[in-house]
């Protein structure tokens, strides 16, 4: 049996491995040929695992709409003292950089869990800090609700007034029309859309991933946002506005109401994060919390893999 399969076996009975590296995740914006795992394994029992999307057979990299990848760790025992728990996962991710000397490029986000690097320092790798916004508690709406800021209140409620209904399951075309609109608005050209249409698909498929819009009276779509989710945290994957419509505060209200449906299944919601000053302020006005993750990377590539990196990763 292959690391693969092994681990596959393991996703099928692990709850808390992240969804964006689940084997079915990992088959749809990989592609199933291009991407393999890293196992420790001891007794028997597999305690680790490391994920790797392999456009190129000597470049990791990190695949369209997944956020992290990075090491998953087994749980330890309740009463595993601290400083053994970590001794046990430095030698693991030692382990584990060792394996990945064979690869001429690196580059992951490790999952906000992750919150030791230094195995990867040690031999050589960079770090950079990047944030999401993670908002806790979901099913306390009233909560929520107080949390968030004055502004983002008179954008819902001036959404409700327009008024603007949001439904579930909406086309897939006229999520992808809306979502276009907002990188054109930005001067940018939509990336990964087949990427982004399978996943769509399959995740409605498995019961893990809709799309909600907001429409008028008229039948306009003013924005739509694609959500995923497992038992342990939903998240915002892909979204966007109509700019002629942009200012009816629509997408403040397609996201609450899809925080408020998702509640069903977690109680944990994900933004995703950005970099980008406006995005950051909007995310942040939920009453989210601002939450570090790391991007490690080591290596590097010539401009021609890059080009080739991109190519797969639009025809997935």
């Amino acid at each position: 049996m292959t690391n693969k399969d092994k681990y596959r076996s393991l996703c099928h009975t692990e709850p808390s491995i992240p969804i964006f590296s689940r084997d079915w995740w990992l088959d749809t914006v990989c592609g199933e040929g291009c991407w393999d795992v890293l196992l420790y394994e001891d007794g028997g029992r597999i305690r680790a695992a490391m994920p790797l999307y392999l456009p190129l057979p000597k470049a990791v990299s990190m695949p369209p709409y997944t956020q992290t990848m990075g090491p998953w760790f087994a749980a330890e025992t309740t009463d595993t003292k601290y400083t053994t728990a970590l001794g046990k996962r430095q030698a693991i991710g030692k382990a584990f950089a060792g394996e990945l000397e064979k690869f001429a490029s690196f580059l992951q986000n490790f999952h906000y869990k992750a919150t030791d690097w230094l195995p990867f320092y040690w031999a050589g790798y960079r770090q950079t800090t990047r944030y999401t916004y993670l908002l806790h508690d979901i099913r306390q709406t009233a909560r929520l609700w107080e949390n968030m800021s004055p502004h983002l209140r008179r954008n819902l409620a001036k959404a409700t007034k327009h008024p603007v209904v949001v439904r579930r399951c909406i086309d897939v075309e006229d999520f992808l029309r809306v979502h276009s609109l907002t990188f054109k608005r930005q001067g940018r050209k939509p990336v990964h859309v087949a990427a982004l249409k399978q996943l769509i698909d399959v995740c409605r498929q498995r019961g893990q991933g809709d799309l909600w819009g907001g429409y008028d009276a008229d039948g306009r779509l003013h924005a739509a946002a694609f959500i995923v989710w497992q038992e342990s945290s939903a998240y915002y994957l892909a979204g966007g506005a109509d700019p002629a419509l942009r200012h009816s505060g629509a997408h403040a209200l397609v996201l609450w109401e899809a925080i408020r449906a998702v509640a069903e299944h977690t109680n944990l919601f994900d933004f995703e994060g950005s970099m980008l000053p406006g995005v950051e302020r909007f995310f942040r006005e939920f009453g989210a919390v601002q939450t570090p993750y790391f991007t490690i990377s080591k290596g590097g590539i010539n401009l021609w893999d890059k080009i080739v990196i991109r190519l797969c990763s639009c025809r997935i």
